[in-house]
């Protein structure tokens, strides 16, 4: 059975092959923009351009299993996850296992909208299809440590809200249990990491670690979009993340863990050890 995953070079992408790989999977293709960001995966890798529809069926060819990462460029995915879907019915696959958002089908939150399309799609397609709604990545949060350091604290605009965020790498190893493992065709699973924590406990961990007094500073959603964009952001993602931020306040990062730890057969990753590998 040939497992094709989409995105193989890409931070989650990879984690799901590594994964693969250390399970004796040899039947791996990964589908790739640019070959040469894909020297180092170890697998084979064919040329897929979700805005190339021409490259898609020939990337397909011969796959049994797709394993369809969603696209990184937000506004665009619909259509991009469209033209891989009709790639893959036409080129004979069977099964697709897609990487939604948690709690999909009602969030608030912006990136909700191309996953429900995207999951209507799928629905739609008459393929064995597996969703699974990844939550929160803790990296989306850790990655910022560096930049609370430097300066003092760390800012945001999510208030109390709970984030049941997850490493990356727990997300990857639910995928490769639902890839190698038989009863997911038709399921949507709803994966978060257990104990949720808010932006305030983050500080605190941040403080522990580093021996240093690091807040949390809670600013209006405005405001927040306003310091990201300060800092360098672009006004539109900076005004997304704001908004994420905003969501989480409402509950929208919030969600129960026992799925994601029932699929890879252990607790998510502890904040403390998120918290202790962005510092290494």
């Amino acid at each position: 059975m040939t497992i094709a995953i989409t995105g193989a070079t890409g931070h989650l992408g990879r984690l799901i092959i590594q994964g693969l790989k250390q399970q004796g999977r040899t039947d791996l293709v990964g589908l790739v923009r640019d070959p040469a960001k894909a020297a180092d995966l170890g697998i084979p890798t064919r040329v897929a351009d979700y805005d190339r529809p021409e490259t898609l069926g020939a990337a397909l060819d011969g796959v049994d299993t797709l394993m369809l990462v969603s696209g990184s460029e937000i506004g665009k995915r619909a259509v991009q996850h469209r033209n891989v879907i009709d790639a893959a019915k036409a080129a004979g696959v069977g099964r697709i296992v897609y990487t939604s958002l948690l709690n999909a089908d009602r969030s608030p939150l912006s990136l909700a909208e191309e996953h429900r399309q995207t999951e209507a799609m799928l629905k739609d397609s008459g393929l064995a299809v597996t969703v699974l709604r990844n939550g929160w990545y803790a990296e989306n949060y850790t990655g910022s440590i560096p930049a609370a350091l430097a300066n003092g604290a760390f800012h945001g605009s999510a208030g109390q809200g709970r984030i049941a965020a997850a490493a990356r790498a727990d997300y990857a190893a639910a995928a490769v249990a639902v890839l190698t493992t038989p009863g997911h065709d038709g399921s949507v699973y709803e994966l978060a990491g257990s104990p949720a924590w808010t932006l305030a406990d983050l500080a605190a961990e941040i403080s522990r670690q580093s021996g240093r007094d690091i807040p949390y500073v809670d600013l209006p959603q405005a405001d927040y979009a306003k310091a990201l964009e300060d800092a360098g952001l672009p006004a539109g993602l900076a005004a997304a993340y704001a908004g994420f931020d905003a969501g989480a306040a409402q509950g929208a990062l919030d969600g129960d863990g026992a799925t994601l730890a029932r699929l890879i057969g252990r607790p998510s990753t502890p904040l403390a050890d998120s918290v202790k590998a962005a510092l290494a």
